[in-house]
């Protein structure tokens, strides 16, 4: 079950695709203070789940996440060329990332109320 610190890394993981691409497209202010907000809320997000999360899970499936999205956006909207062995790598970081999240146990959130 997912809790509130990884669906932060996710989303933040979201927001790292979009500013990567912002880095190589960006081409007025309004899209490069775009991609620096997009830089901002992935630190602000990372931040907030490594208060909670193993840091050394929560990065590898940060940047993980994050490549194989942006491969993916690469392929998918600019037309990146897909080929077997990308596949593969893709596979393996697919696998790579969800094994750790399996074996990494995620924190008990405690409330008021349990606390009491």
């Amino acid at each position: 079950m997912l809790n509130i610190y990884w669906v932060s890394v996710f989303v933040a993981t979201i927001f790292e695709v979009l500013w990567v691409i912002g880095l190589k497209y960006s081409s007025n202010i309004i899209e490069w203070i775009t991609t620096i907000i997009f830089i901002a809320l992935t630190f602000v997000l990372l931040t907030y789940a490594g208060k909670k999360l193993p840091i050394s899970t929560t990065y590898t499936v940060f940047t993980g996440v994050g490549t194989v999205g942006t491969i993916l956006v690469d392929i998918v909207f600019f037309g990146e060329e897909l080929s077997m062995i990308k596949i593969l790598f893709i596979l393996l970081l697919i696998i790579g990332v969800v094994g750790l999240k399996v074996v990494t146990d995620s924190p008990q959130i405690i409330t008021e109320k349990e606390k009491a």
